[in-house]
């Protein structure tokens, strides 16, 4: 992902977020990804689960993005999105795939330290600061990923 793309990505999902999280209480964006030139996908969690109402409330808090986005909303699903040091605080002892700016990592999540995470993928653990991320996700155990 070039890096103006990403920088985009990241500035709406602040935007989003901070619009989303304060119109909605209980919500949280959990990622937000360009899936297209004028396409994002949202996802947020709520402790009480997210259902097609929730995600309808959610595009209603969003409809100014729709004069210039298609947007799509969706629970996490089973490969949970990790953006952040709670999202991997939360996911420690869990395997999960990271895509960063120059390269790919899949693993065991060992720690998630203020700037970094730390992965064990067999060949020693490897610390991946949390600005480098592009995108990573927790692997669902039950199946092959």
């Amino acid at each position: 992902m070039a890096t103006s793309q990403l920088q985009k990505e990241r500035e709406l999902q602040r935007e989003v977020a901070r619009l989303v999280e304060s119109a909605i209480p209980g919500v949280e964006v959990l990622a937000l990804e360009l899936t297209g030139k004028e396409r994002f996908c949202v996802y947020v969690d709520h402790a009480h689960g997210v259902d097609h109402a929730l995600c309808m409330r959610v595009t209603d808090a969003l409809r100014a993005y729709l004069d210039n986005y298609t947007v799509e909303v969706s629970s996490p699903g089973l490969d949970r999105p990790l953006r952040t040091r709670a999202h991997f605080e939360r996911a420690v002892g869990r395997t999960v795939r990271v895509k960063t700016e120059t390269g790919r990592a899949r693993g065991v999540v060992v720690a998630a330290g203020e700037r970094t995470v730390q992965v064990e993928n067999g060949t020693g653990p490897v610390d991946i600061p949390y600005d480098a991320i592009v995108r990573a996700n927790l692997i669902d155990e039950g199946t092959k990923g």
